[in-house]
């Protein structure tokens, strides 16, 4: 793997852990207890470590399998106990994970790869699923990737703006489902944390996370998809849907999902740099 293939983890790595500090920085200081702040760290760690496989050994069989595993994943959360009614997460062992941000971002990169047409309807699948959880949120952010892809996609222009429409229409409804719950200060509220330590606080947490939710579009390479604008898309729109609702603020908010997703997307988008310039017999599973 030469260095330019390494780029997207270099990249990302340390613009998301600059993000990550600084709200660890904000919640210890806002009198968060450790072992809440601390789990961000840890979930950078090993989604740097699980990123640097993907990059390594991923081929277009586990493009498909991440890709496959996204759907079963969230039809695992809806059968998981909810919380008034919302159904986004799965526990694995002490772990709360919310599925959404763990898989989609690998998932958006694979759907990149994909030239067939079967992928857009694992896209609407996914969508749909997203809208019964309900997640205004990640429904939002999935449907900006959407976008990106289907700007870029083989089809007609009518399929295309057809797309569109219908992902328009899908982001629309996710926002009419009901969402009871609030918000928690050091997740969904870590600017406000932020700004009442310090407006200079404030400014660089939002420096940081612009910052690493918008590298994905530095990282665009031969073969590329447009993949890494359709990551850079939902990674933004997440990053700017805490403005409008009570939603998780990825990398900067004490949660692990999101680090872990981001990371396994990026991690995705370099082994496509990858395969771009190896052989097929170079490519692996």
């Amino acid at each position: 793997m030469t260095a330019s293939h390494l780029r997207p983890l270099a990249i990302y790595g340390g613009l998301s852990l600059v993000a990550v500090a600084m709200g660890c920085a904000v919640a210890a200081a806002s009198g968060v207890p450790a072992g809440a702040w601390l789990r961000s760290p840890v979930a950078w760690c090993v989604g740097a470590v699980a990123a640097a496989g993907l990059a390594v050994r991923a081929g277009p069989r586990a493009s498909s399998a991440l890709l496959a595993l996204t759907p079963l994943g969230l039809v695992a959360s809806l059968l998981n106990a909810g919380q008034q009614g919302v159904h986004r997460w799965i526990d694995a062992g002490p772990l709360h994970l919310n599925v959404a941000q763990v898989l989609l971002p690998a998932a958006i990169v694979a759907l990149a790869g994909q030239s067939r047409s079967w992928r857009w309807l694992i896209a609407a699948l996914i969508m749909a699923l997203l809208i019964a959880q309900p997640d205004a949120s990640q429904a939002t952010a999935f449907g900006g990737a959407l976008f990106a892809l289907l700007a870029v996609s083989p089809l007609t222009r009518g399929a295309r703006l057809a797309g569109m429409a219908a992902t328009g229409v899908a982001i629309a409804a996710s926002w009419l489902r009901p969402d009871p719950l609030g918000p928690v200060p050091e997740v969904e509220e870590i600017m406000r944390l932020a700004a009442e330590l310090s407006p200079l606080a404030a400014v660089a947490a939002w420096m940081a996370l612009i910052a690493a939710v918008g590298s994905p579009a530095l990282m665009k390479t031969a073969g590329d998809g447009g993949a890494s604008r359709a990551l850079c898309a939902y990674a933004v729109l997440s990053a700017l849907m805490p403005l409008i609702g009570p939603f998780p603020v990825p990398l900067v908010g004490m949660a692990m999902s999101p680090v872990l997703g981001l990371w396994l997307g990026v991690g995705l988008l370099a082994a496509r740099a990858r395969l771009s310039t190896s052989t097929p017999a170079a490519s692996g599973g």
